[in-house]
């Protein structure tokens, strides 16, 4: 469902893919995170996601204008998890804030692995 203003110049919809890719792209500038990922259901396990695909990793709820983000991703090995976390919570509605001047009620971050290089 697609978030609606209206102004006295008309109405702006925006889209939930634009609100997930804004949200993607603040998460991967977030230190400490190597990307977005996605899981493969047909073998069960998660894969790193290319950046034109960050979407993938990304799911926006809108209901009554609430929005929730659940965000797939895959750390950097020897992080502090719980600091990044906060940290790509904080740059994610920040940026939404900023771009499309709504706010998010939801930031949710979901760990999916930590690649060791």
């Amino acid at each position: 469902m697609a978030v609606r203003i209206e102004n006295e110049l008309g109405t702006i919809v925006i889209d939930p893919e634009v609100i997930s890719t804004i949200a993607g792209y603040s998460a991967l500038k977030s230190y400490g995170i190597v990307g977005m990922a996605s899981k493969n259901t047909k073998e069960g396990f998660f894969e790193l996601l290319k950046l034109d695909f960050i979407s993938k990793g990304i799911v926006v709820n809108i209901e009554d204008d609430i929005i929730t983000i659940n965000l797939n991703v895959i750390l950097e090995y020897g992080m502090q998890i719980e600091v990044v976390a906060q940290n790509i919570v904080d740059n994610v509605k920040y940026n939404i804030k900023n771009l499309t001047g709504l706010d998010v009620e939801h930031v949710n971050v979901i760990v999916q692995g930590v690649r060791i290089d």
